[in-house]
């Protein structure tokens, strides 16, 4: 069960939404790979980072912020999202180090973009599908499409990504805990991993998605929980050690 602190960067500073409104930020570091030095030393064994501003322009904006937070984690795995729209961005962030690259607005809008891509780079594409009611949201949260999340979901399986990111956007940064029974029924019609965002506040959500293990559900990407003191790191990694038998990330 990967344990996944993220890192969502806009005007170069770490910060958080909530629920992807750009007008609601709380700033939480100057130095986002100051951050990422902070969770690696904690035990993280991947760093999810987005491009919030990325992800409204169209186009990466941070990449600078974004390649010091890459080289801060050393050899711990980085997935990056936002603003992520063709190849020459998903080129740039592996060549720089980044392990995954996390496409979201374009794959709705153009899907056949994600089996170009599943070609180009195998085993570095993860598609972010951010929902709400069970209908996939677009353009940084702002529209929601007419695509149902599991039917997507499974034709970008078929085209070779190598996971899904599930946020619940009406929980996302609300502090309203988890919404594992949507996580969990999108991991049964996948065969590929499917990793939980959005919502993640206390212990209870960290056993509630180790016990969505079985279902598909590899891990959690985990937010303002762990910056405001709500979530601690170093426990919720001992919850998953008990309840698993096996290491958290």
């Amino acid at each position: 069960m990967l344990l996944i602190p993220a890192i969502d960067i806009k005007d170069g500073k770490c910060v958080r939404l909530r629920q992807g409104r750009m007008d609601d930020v709380t700033v939480f570091d100057e130095d986002p790979a100051a951050v990422a030095e902070r969770w690696v030393a904690a035990g993280a064994e991947r760093v999810h980072v987005v491009d919030l501003d990325g992800a409204t322009a169209g186009e990466p904006v941070n990449k600078r912020a974004i390649e010091r937070v890459i080289r801060a984690c050393g050899k711990v795995p980085v997935q990056v999202g936002g603003g992520i729209r063709d190849e020459d961005a998903i080129e740039t962030y592996l060549e720089r180090g980044a392990e995954f690259v996390i496409v979201g607005t374009r794959a709705v809008a153009e899907p056949h973009f994600v089996a170009d891509i599943g070609v180009e780079f195998p085993g570095h594409v993860i598609v972010g599908l951010d929902a709400r009611d069970g209908k996939v949201a677009i353009e940084g949260w702002s529209k929601l499409s007419n695509h149902d999340v599991d039917d997507l979901a499974r034709q970008f399986e078929r085209d070779g990504v190598v996971a899904i990111i599930h946020t619940d956007i009406s929980r996302d940064g609300m502090m309203q805990g988890l919404n594992i029974e949507a996580t969990r029924s999108l991991a049964r019609a996948l065969t590929i991993p499917v990793i939980a965002s959005g919502g993640v506040t206390c212990l209870d959500d960290i056993a509630a998605l180790c016990d969505a293990e079985e279902d598909g559900v590899a891990g959690a990407v985990i937010g303002r929980a762990l910056y405001e003191g709500g979530l601690d790191f170093a426990e919720a990694r001992k919850v998953v050690t008990e309840r698993t038998g096996g290491g958290a990330a």
